[in-house]
This record gives structure tokens, C-alpha cells and sequence, in this order.
């Protein structure tokens, strides 16, 4: 059996590396609330960080 990845909009990817970069959530528990690997938090805060300079 094949399952379909999941595809995240932008807008979506941006709301929870910021949320990470802010520090109001640790990043276990944006990982459990949106259902997200750990791997994925890290790349997208690292984009938003390098896109932002």
C-alpha cells in the first residue's frame, strides 16, 4: 500500500517556524500539535531564518 505525503502550504510552514524561532512553544509540542516531524520544524526555521536576511 502507498500513502499520500502530506503537502504544506507556505503560509503554514512560516506560521510554525516562527512560532519555533519565538520560543512561545518548544518544539515538542508544535510536533505533536500539528502532527509534524521533528525534522521538518528544524528545516523550515532554518529557511525562515536565512530567507529573512
Amino acid at each position: 500500500m502507498s500513502t499520500k505525503r502530506k503537502s504544506h502550504s507556505a503560509r503554514f510552514k512560516a506560521k510554525v517556524a516562527l512560532e519555533d524561532y519565538k520560543g512561545d512553544k518548544t518544539a515538542v509540542e508544535l510536533i505533536s500539535a500539528h502532527k509534524i516531524s521533528s525534522g521538518q520544524v528544524i528545516t523550515w526555521k532554518k529557511c525562515l531564518i536565512d530567507g529573512a536576511a
